[in-house]
């Protein structure tokens, strides 16, 4: 009688494949779960997303090479990059101004943000000025303004440039009123809190100041809420492209 063909254990099936695949699935949830955004660096974050961008496509499409190409030839290489030290100084900023601001972010009187022009601190105007005024209530703020001032002395800043935007909202000055006009106003208030970090010690030469009136509104002027957001006064550390 004919013995029974054993099955070839290292045949061409790939049944294996499945049982590895739903294991590292399930460590990679594992470790997603795990995972606080919170803590990530914006500029490593930004650095994995891009190194995983090509994953998933077919092998045809290739895959990141070291071996110098074309680009090599023009000059860019790896050692011609910009650094990440700077984006990864501005992330460790934006969190340490979250931090030394989380009472008054709270309570709307400071907002902590970032864009295209780099890491923004917004004073609310009506906690830092009178109505239409350009005299800082400094009673009221003083240790806003001091902690705003170390900031901007730290070590995660250090070398940038800074720039002052004034904003009012869309309600026109008293022609009686010391101001002509939002742009006088708004321009006044930048100048105001420019000379109160300098006169505790922050380098004039840093900054640069502007006033925009009510031409750069973030919220409905239509509303007494929506007018309130839209007075304030911005303090933007510049990153690199704003400078």
């Amino acid at each position: 009688m004919a013995k029974k063909k054993k099955p070839d254990a290292g045949g061409a099936g790939g049944e294996w494949i499945v049982t590895y695949s739903d294991m590292v699935t399930l460590m990679l949830c594992f470790f997603v779960a795990l995972f606080n955004p919170d803590d990530m660096d914006p500029a490593q974050l930004a650095a994995m997303i891009s190194s995983l961008n090509n994953i998933g496509m077919g092998a045809s499409t290739g895959g990141n090479t070291l071996s110098l190409g074309k680009s090599a030839d023009l000059g860019n290489t790896i050692m011609s990059l910009p650094a990440q030290d700077r984006g990864r100084t501005l992330g460790t900023a934006l969190r340490r101004a979250t931090s030394l601001f989380t009472p008054e972010i709270r309570s709307n009187k400071v907002k902590v943000t970032q864009d295209e022009r780099g890491l923004v601190i917004s004073l609310a105007s009506d906690a830092f000025f009178g109505p239409a005024s350009a005299v800082i209530n400094v009673e009221e703020t003083r240790d806003i303004l001091l902690r705003l001032g170390t900031l901007l002395e730290s070590n995660e800043v250090q070398g940038r440039k800074f720039r002052i935007e004034g904003h009012t909202d869309s309600e026109d000055t008293d022609p009686n009123g010391p101001w002509p006009s939002n742009w006088e106003l708004s321009t006044a208030r930048s100048l105001a809190v420019l000379h109160y970090l300098t006169d505790i010690g922050v380098d004039e030469n840093r900054f640069q100041v502007a006033g925009f009136a009510d031409t750069m509104p973030i919220s409905r002027d239509d509303t007494p809420e929506g007018m309130a957001y839209n007075r304030r006064v911005d303090v933007i550390i510049l990153d690199d492209g704003h400078l």
